[in-house]
């Protein structure tokens, strides 16, 4: 069981790309009381932490017995199934959640009832895409009274070092063929750029939470070369089936290895309805660290202010409708 808002906060992934500036955000705020957790015991102890693996539900269990007083979970790597969601839920112990992958999310999704039951709260779809273009379309839908179509764009920085997970994540999602067209808009910063249909998860998660009947995000890297090339290689099929399976083995090795850009990104939200049109933009540096930084500060809203009990996507929550606000003083800028 947690203690309420003054437990610990375990932060599993807590020395990696995103979870390091989680940690030490949260410690901030919270000093004393934030545990930083991962697969590598070294790192984790190095950092007064102890070992979680997400793939190992019984350790979870332990370590959350060892510490008797956990308040919040933040998820900063992606299991393979809803199985860590559910002990913390079931427990009363909130969660945070950065997973990206929808069918996981769905799954967590899945688990309001015991989440609810137990008083705890998780919150989903935290990050950049998806959290800010959730929180984005949520504003411009707002904006035109309820939308009949969003579009969702989102340029990342091919120069940023991710970890190898998102690199991961990423490849594979370039060999989902975009039923959708790609598009040529203006990004504040970046100019003029082609945008291509790409499965993030916002897309399928804002047709229910806000009710738009039509809504797609699309993908580009502040490269436009390396954005025309693997786009190009999504278009030949070479990276589906057992050959593509391969092919994604390479590219998450160079892109792990090889940066070509910056760290610069931006995200944009349009909404349509009849004639009216509401767009909102976001720029920012670092696609991991201001994910850590949006999962930080719902952690923090939680523990402060309280949501209702259940499992919620990050646009549901009024008490986080200020976020992008609150990141402004990170360097993340909003652009109308």
């Amino acid at each position: 069981m947690n203690s309420g808002s003054a437990g610990r906060i375990l932060v599993v992934g807590g020395y990696g790309a995103v979870g390091a500036t989680v940690t030490s955000t949260l410690a901030e705020w919270f000093p004393g009381r934030v545990v930083p957790s991962g697969r590598d015991e070294m790192k984790a102890r190095r950092l007064g932490g102890v070992r979680v693996d997400v793939g190992d539900p019984a350790g979870l269990r332990r370590v959350l017995d060892e510490l008797g007083d956990v308040s919040a979970v933040v998820l900063c790597v992606e299991p393979e199934d809803a199985a860590v969601a559910r002990i913390c839920l079931e427990r009363g112990i909130h969660l945070v959640d950065v997973g990206a992958t929808h069918r996981l999310l769905e799954e967590v999704t899945d688990l309001h009832g015991p989440a609810a039951a137990a008083g705890a709260t998780a919150v989903l779809s935290v990050g950049v895409a998806p959290g800010l273009t959730n929180l984005l379309a949520r504003r411009v839908n707002d904006a035109v009274g309820g939308a009949e179509r969003i579009d969702l764009t989102v340029l990342l920085g091919a120069g940023e070092r991710h970890g190898t997970d998102a690199v991961r994540w990423t490849v594979a999602g370039l060999s989902t063929p975009g039923a959708a067209r790609p598009q040529r808009l203006p990004l504040p910063g970046f100019g003029v750029r082609t945008a291509h249909p790409f499965p993030f998860s916002d897309q399928y998660t804002l047709r229910r939470t806000l009710g738009v009947p039509e809504v797609t995000t699309r993908l580009c890297l502040d490269s436009r070369p390396l954005t025309a090339a693997l786009f190009a290689l999504r278009r030949a099929g070479l990276l589906r089936g057992a050959d593509g399976a391969r092919q994604q083995q390479l590219l998450t090795s160079a892109f792990s290895h090889v940066h070509l850009g910056g760290d610069r990104f931006a995200v944009r939200a349009d909404a349509y309805r009849g004639d009216q049109h509401a767009t909102l933009a976001l720029t920012g540096e670092g696609q991991s660290r201001t994910t850590g930084l949006v999962a930080a500060h719902v952690a923090r809203a939680l523990l402060t202010q309280g949501a209702p009990a259940g499992v919620h996507h990050v646009e549901q929550l009024t008490t986080l409708a200020d976020l992008p606000e609150q990141l402004a003083a990170h360097g993340i800028t909003a652009v109308c």
